[in-house]
């Protein structure tokens, strides 16, 4: 892997190497950062306007800082000499919040443009002179010496141009409130629109005028709303400025410029809202809760829950100690499950890796594993798989056996085949999972699973309601055979979805273990301490499998909607292209794993109608496939304030921000967006 890491950053220098159009200037690369210097022109005429820019590709986990970098690091600077005219500061793009353990910083991951102005500008040489901070683990100070030829004449804007919009659409706007800051720290902001504001946050473009981890409380009444920040003991004088980020009711965000006056006396603070931030993070978990509970109604969840329905139907008639034992170990195994995914994601992330939920889809290996002991248990109902306690911690029999190993492990197995799918209300959760503090992540972690456990947890509760489950007959036998189809069809999914991973290699090698697998169950039946030696040594053949398809190529992701529908592969940059040009552009971000997002496109994106309105109002179609979680599309769900799939957004022509679809989707509901009514 390494190798490979090393020989893809030759390859990428020696291409950045080659000489430069008139719109880009050579790069300098290093293994984090890709440097150039960019103009959105190709000629000028002399005094007109031009503006340039320091790009700056961030290797995935990289980052860099804003004028402000909050509790650590540098911004970036960059010094121009002109033929003629004066440059202006850096427009600085809308910031992520950073959270790197106890400190938040502010700043930015990807491809990044640092626009400036130029007034007065000439045709000539241009040299810029830049630096910046690079940090993951450790922070690692880069320069560039970069330079620009600029024709004169009159000419069409550069292809680049449209990244120049890209970032415009991106920088923050001037408010049109009026914001006071009094002595008890609470920024107060009037004149608000209408619309309820669910929540905000505000980011000094100074240092030392806020503590930044402090929490930031909201409240709001009609017209207004109030923050109550941290300061420091002695902060500087005069105006309080920077950024307020809000979000609304519909979860769209907007990135505003403020400027708070000090006032003598403290302002009274709004009533708090329904949406104030003492009660936003009671209100996200329990949409996570919700979210969960309506998870257990998604399709990646049913063979699981059919699984259950089996041991419920063993409990009919059973002692109440039993059955309140069962519920709860069941819950014990999504509730733990929950908090270890949740635990793995956080580190992940901490490490500075581009994860996102659902990361064990990502890995073809994972994916190979969960259809082989899926195809276990089902092997196990049918009554051809008999595991023996010693084997058991495999994790068939223990699925699919009673008592509250089986419970246990069922709820295990819940989660694991359930974090594809996203159910509604749980992006909230996970969003805000996303930058919150560890305590508070793995809070809406566990919300979710609490919900998805909560129809069993019932049983705890109230274990009288097993006295009205059919009494266990021979009926359950033939219930125990057929439960065990849902089992394979989950296993014909998720070979499809390693098709969709690596191609024809990836379902050779699936199937082969499939095949081991049948292998073992025969081997156990015979009872021989031969047919156990050689069954152990079929085990050890679906590791060396596991580890074959690790190293397996990606395979290229589809390019086409339906059949006459085309779709172009995502990228922020050719987004920022087809807005330029001022076309409407209907973005989907999906994975194969993603059952919500098939059904979807099955249901309401692959409609005759939905296909003559993208070709009535020429709307570009661009699909992100985040099957193996691509860096570059977790950046954008991040941005979008998004920890999963599936992701709908439609750009109308001329819009300033997108609409976001709700993630359950209608042909009808489709149309009416791009009707825009």
């Amino acid at each position: 892997m390494v190798v490979m890491l090393r020989l893809s950053s030759v390859l990428l220098a020696l291409l950045l190497a080659a000489p430069a159009s008139a719109l880009e200037s050579s790069a300098v690369v290093s293994p984090r950062t890709t440097a150039t210097l960019v103009s959105d022109q190709d000629a000028i005429v002399p005094g007109a306007p031009l503006r340039l820019g320091l790009r700056l590709r961030l290797a995935p986990g990289w980052h860099s800082y804003w004028q402000n970098p909050g509790d650590a690091g540098l911004p970036a600077e960059l010094s121009l000499t002109l033929p003629a005219g004066t440059a202006g500061p850096i427009a600085w793009p809308t910031p992520e919040v950073q959270h790197e353990g106890p400190l938040v910083t502010y700043g930015y991951t990807g491809d990044l443009l640092l626009p400036v102005q130029i007034t007065g500008a000439a045709p000539g040489h241009i040299t810029a002179s830049a630096s910046w901070l690079a940090c993951r683990d450790i922070c690692i100070p880069e320069e560039a010496s970069l330079s620009l030829d600029i024709p004169s004449g009159s000419a069409p804007s550069a292809a680049d141009a449209a990244r120049f919009a890209a970032a415009d659409q991106n920088t923050p706007r001037p408010a049109p409130f009026t914001a006071q800051i009094g002595p008890d720290s609470v920024l107060r902001v009037t004149g608000l629109p209408a619309a309820p504001v669910r929540a905000a946050r505000f980011i000094p473009d100074r240092p030392d005028l806020v503590r930044n981890a402090a929490p930031q409380p909201l409240a709001t009444a009609p017209g207004m709303l109030t923050l109550a920040l941290s300061r420091p003991d002695h902060p500087a004088e005069g105006p309080l400025s920077g950024l307020l980020l809000l979000t609304d009711a519909a979860g769209q965000s907007s990135a505003l410029t403020i400027t708070a006056t000090p006032v003598a006396t403290t302002a009274p603070a709004a009533t708090p809202a329904p949406n104030d931030q003492s009660t936003t993070w009671p209100a996200i978990l329990a949409l996570g809760l919700l979210g969960g509970l309506i998870l257990n109604l998604m399709p990646c969840v049913f063979p699981v829950l059919a699984m259950k329905a089996l041991g419920f139907a063993r409990l009919a008639g059973a002692r109440r100690r039993q059955v309140r034992g069962e519920a709860l170990s069941y819950t014990l195994g999504v509730l733990l499950s929950f908090a270890a995914l949740g635990g793995l994601l956080l580190a992940l992330r901490d490490a500075g890796a581009a994860v996102g939920w659902g990361l064990q889809f990502s890995s073809p290996a994972a994916v190979a594993a969960m259809a082989w002991v899926l195809f276990a248990v089902g092997l196990n109902l049918s009554g051809l798989l008999a595991v023996s306690g010693r084997l058991a911690g495999l994790g068939a029999g223990l699925a699919s056996r009673g008592g509250h190993a089986g419970s246990f492990f069922t709820g295990l197995l819940a989660v694991l085949v359930a974090t594809p799918c996203t159910a509604p209300f749980m992006a909230t959760a996970l969003a805000a999972a996303a930058t919150a503090p560890p305590a508070l992540a793995m809070a809406c972690f566990l919300s979710i699973g609490l919900g998805l456990a909560a129809p069993t947890l019932l049983f705890a509760v109230i274990p009288s309601l097993s006295d009205h489950l059919p009494r266990p007959g021979r009926w359950m036998d033939l219930l125990r055979q057929a439960l065990a189809f849902p089992m394979y069809g989950s296993v014909v999914w998720l070979v499809w979805v390693i098709s969709q991973q690596t191609g024809p290699t990836g379902v050779l090698i699936a199937l082969i273990g499939l095949l081991l697998l049948g292998i073992i169950a025969w081997l156990l039946s015979l009872r021989a301490g031969l047919a156990r030696i050689l069954a152990a040594t079929a085990v050890v053949g679906l590791a060396a499998l596991l580890v074959t398809l690790t190293a397996t190529t990606p395979a290229p992701a589809g390019t086409t909607m339906a059949q006459d529908q085309a779709a172009e592969p995502f990228s922020p940059d050719r987004l920022a292209s087809l807005r330029a040009q001022g076309r409407p552009v209907f973005v989907n971000l999906t994975a194969a794993w993603c059952v919500t997002c098939l059904v979807n496109e099955r249901i309401a994106l692959d409609q005759p109608e939905v296909h003559a309105a993208f070709a009535r109002h020429d709307i570009a179609y661009l699909l992100g496939d985040w099957t193996r979680q691509d860096p570059i599309i977790t950046s954008f769900l991040r941005s979008r304030h998004r920890d999963g799939v599936p992701l709908y957004l439609f750009y109308p022509a001329g819009a300033a921000a997108p609409i976001e679809l709700p993630q359950i989707l209608t042909p009808a509901g489709v149309l009416r967006v791009l009707e825009g009514g």
